[in-house]
């Protein structure tokens, strides 16, 4: 009697590269290139979404430089010879040689076999070490990001136009950046642009300034690149008009105010966090697995990009610490996109080695420099250990990022968008509404009035953490704990009874548009538990 078939075996694949940046982009590159077309069933990519962002241009998209589309490749076109599968690492197994993926609503759970392991994934997004900026901060890392940014900053300007309270108008047009590294200042260089262009089109707003501020916890910008071109790069931002604060560290974010050494807080409605970044999980769960130390939250590899006792474990990008030889002195390689793409290549050439029983090759790369722009015509490069500044280092970032940008079509796309920036003005186009979130979550500083009596009522409240209380005046005040609801009970005709004050920093959800009418129509989620 034959062997059973089994009716849907697991995805199976010799080499599986998880991760669809730079690192593991061209990791599938090289592989799929040197292996030929036989490595669509032997080698396959798993990233979360189908297409590679190109981070150097990503500020440009925020500030309404460049569209969307001009800095992203899909990786299918990219990739060629390679299966790639849209989908989240959820776990690896390294002991039962398998990860487990999230494909979307009709894929959970997913399971894929390997024979060689290559971790290329980046950091995440945590911003809640800051009370407040997971709720109120915007953060500045996918091209999502930097779309929900330009149509932020549009829309404050449309309501700054609107607003007859100037005071209200003044935080409507004061935009905060946290962070001075290179994705802090050249996306506030980006947004000055943008706002300065665009109040020429808004009648209202001509003689009340916006206010562009970085706020950075060092004592000088882009520090990767050195004080020298950090300092000449804030002179060159605060000449154009931006504020910046150094040697300052935000303590609280809310929906209208920033607090940053304690006692010091910026009126502003539009905060937006470069900093944040933390270890992806899976990274550091395969670090418990395999009983290694991660350093700062990288794992330690041979300068093959192999992990110590593992030969067919690999890491490159963010997620690795890759020993680097510096013209004679050894360092670890610094997560950036230059070394991203070389280490992806290098993988991508020593695997196909190992498959063929040849010995794998260490990770060599001569540092070229780093750069970074400032705004229009502005930028500071560090190149073969000299220093430029100004127009020419501009000329410079514009015509090496632009030989790096990935595909002929794009390449075309960019340099018509940057000749129609030189004669046109940004464009101000905000053709599909954002889709609120139903239960946004919110944070209010201690002291914090954030509703008044009489007060329209457009959502209620439920308290994650702190404690807010209801005040009026003549009536006993009520006190609101975690969990407790504030609802229509401090309501009357669609208006606020009571001023509602955070008493110490509190955390609540908001419930609004079909969740508010539920509620509103004797829907309880639970007592109003006031005390």
């Amino acid at each position: 009697m034959p062997d059973a078939v089994e009716a849907n075996p697991p995805l199976r694949y010799k080499v599986l590269i998880l991760g669809g940046g730079f690192a593991g982009a061209y990791c599938a590159k090289a592989l799929g290139k040197l292996l030929g077309p036989k490595a669509v069933d032997e080698v396959a990519l798993v990233a979360e979404r189908n297409a590679m962002v190109f981070h150097p241009m990503l500020a440009e998209v925020a500030g309404s430089a460049l569209a969307p589309q001009d800095v992203v490749h899909p990786l299918r076109q990219f990739c060629r010879n390679v299966d790639v599968l849209q989908a989240k690492v959820q776990h690896i197994d390294w002991q039962g040689k398998k990860v487990i993926v999230d494909g979307g609503r009709f894929t959970r759970n997913q399971t894929i076999h390997f024979e060689h392991l290559v971790v290329t994934l980046g950091s995440i997004t945590d911003l809640s070490r800051v009370p407040g900026m997971t709720e109120h901060g915007m953060p500045m890392k996918s091209v999502t990001d930097a779309l929900r940014i330009r149509s932020a900053i549009i829309n404050r300007l449309e309501e700054a136009n609107l607003a007859s309270d100037e005071e209200v108008r003044k935080r409507l047009l004061t935009f905060t950046i946290v962070g001075g590294g290179y994705t802090g200042v050249e996306t506030a260089g980006q947004i000055l642009d943008l706002v300065k262009g665009a109040k020429e089109f808004y009648a209202n707003l001509n003689n009340t300034p916006a206010r562009v501020v970085l706020i950075h916890s060092r004592a000088h910008l882009l520090e990767e690149i050195g004080p020298e071109l950090g300092d000449h790069a804030q002179r060159v931002l605060e000449r154009r008009g931006m504020e910046i604060i150094l040697n300052s560290r935000v303590n609280e974010a809310t929906s209208g105010r920033i607090t940053y050494n304690q006692t010091n807080s910026i009126g502003t409605h539009t905060i937006i966090s470069s900093i944040g970044n933390a270890p992806n999980p899976a990274v550091m769960d395969l670090c418990r697995q395999l009983g290694i130390e991660p350093e700062k939250g990288r794992i330690p590899t041979l300068p093959t990009m192999q992990v110590a006792g593992h030969p067919t474990l690999w890491a490159a990008g963010d997620c690795a610490a890759v020993p680097w030889d510096d013209e004679g002195e050894m360092k670890t390689s610094p997560p950036t996109a230059q070394f991203a793409l070389r280490q992806g290549t290098r993988i991508g050439r020593n695997i196909a080695a190992v498959l063929k029983g040849e010995k794998a090759a260490p990770f060599t790369y001569r540092y070229m420099g780093q750069l970074a722009t400032v705004g229009t015509r502005e930028a500071v490069a560090e190149v073969m250990g000299y220093r430029f500044s100004g127009f020419i280092a501009w000329w410079m970032w514009r015509t090496i990022y632009l030989a790096k940008l990935p595909g002929t079509a794009r390449k075309l796309r960019v340099i018509f968008d940057w000749t129609f920036e030189l004669l046109f003005p940004r464009d101000l186009a905000l053709p599909v509404a954002a889709t609120p979130d139903p239960m946004p979550s919110v944070h209010f500083e201690a002291g914090e009035t954030f509703i008044e009596k009489g007060d329209v009522c457009r959502a209620y409240l439920m308290v994650r953490s702190g404690l807010i209380t209801a005040t009026a005046p003549g009536e006993e005040d009520r006190h609101y704990g975690p969990g407790s609801i504030i609802d229509q009970a401090e309501t009357e005709n669609g208006l606020w009874k009571r001023n509602l004050t955070a008493v110490e920093s509190s955390d609540a959800i908001i419930f609004r548009g079909r969740m508010l009418e539920l509620l509103k129509g004797g829907v309880r989620l639970v007592p109003g538990a006031a005390r």
